[in-house]
This record gives C-alpha cells, structure tokens and sequence, in this order.
C-alpha cells in the first residue's frame, strides 16, 4: 500500500512540475530553420506556395474558395488533423507568409518563408512566430518534441520533392 502511494504521490509531483514549468515557459515564440536547395527560387516558391501534396505527412490539400477577400488551404496530414491556413503576404518568387486559421486549438501563428539566390543554390527560411496557450502544450512542445521539429520536417521534405537530401540549420 505504501508502494502505491508514494507511487501515485509520484505520479502528482511529475504533472504539477509540468504544468507549473509550461505555464512559466512564455506563450510566444519566435524560432527560424533555413536548408540551401539546388534549385531556382521560382521552383522552390511553386512548391511552397502551392498545393502540400509533395509532402509525405500531408494526405490531402485543397485550395478553399475566397472567403471575405482571404485565400485560405485546408491540409489534412496522415494522424488525420485537418488545418486551415490562410495566405497573408506572396511575393513570387522571394516570399511568403501564412497564418493557422483553424480556431480553437492550443496553439496559434504563422510561418514566414524568405526564399534567397545564393550562386546556384537558394537558401529556403522559415520563420515560425506562434503562440502556444496551454502549457502541458508548451512544455511537451519545448522539451520534448523540441520548437523546430515541425520546420524541420517540412525543410528535409521540400529537399526529397526536389530530389535531393538537405541538412537544416538555423
């Protein structure tokens, strides 16, 4: 009996200390990857800036119709989460910026892609600027799955629809 009480005793320290340590970890935050691709930026921008489909954890994209003067896209990756993105800024073929227009979930922002000649090469820059509200969120987010994870992956990505392997950095 013992056992089982210092056990679940345990159990309590381990999520207060998250839930503590998340809510002092700040809402905002600003993280920027960049990958150089031996590719022209209008090549690389077309990808970007169109349909997601070139990426192996995006099972369905779909442009939406305009709605009040936004253009919005809809993914739907292979867990099953579907996620509306609406387009803030497009400048062909140098720049871009979306923003998670889905409400309700614990998390909020947008990515900025700055896309830049370098020789023969074009170096790909995403910025991310979001907000993460609750914090078990925010520290899963920070320590475990790590704050760049997901450019990451969407950086190797692009490279593989380029037909090329490209390390990451930031």
């Amino acid at each position: 009996m013992k056992v089982l009480l210092i056990l679940a005793a345990a159990v309590v320290f381990v999520i207060l200390a998250v839930v503590a340590i998340g809510a002092l970890l700040p809402k905002r935050h600003v993280v920027s990857r960049r990958a150089s691709y031996r590719a022209t930026p209008e090549q690389l921008f077309s990808l970007i800036a169109g349909a997601q489909n070139w990426r192996p954890d995006v099972t369905r994209c779909e442009m939406l119709p305009a709605e009040n003067g936004r253009e919005l896209m809809r993914e739907t990756t292979s867990d099953g989460q579907t996620m509306t993105y609406e387009l803030l800024d497009r400048r062909p073929p140098t720049s871009l910026e979306r923003r998670i227009a889905t409400e309700n979930l614990p998390y909020s922002g947008t990515w900025s892609f700055l896309l830049q000649s370098n020789g023969e090469n074009t170096i790909v820059r995403i910025t991310e600027d979001g907000q993460v509200y609750n914090p078990v969120f925010r520290f899963v987010a920070r320590f475990i799955l790590g704050p760049t994870r997901t450019m990451d992956t969407y950086l190797r990505a692009l490279g593989k629809a380029t037909g090329q392997e490209v390390e990451v950095h930031d």
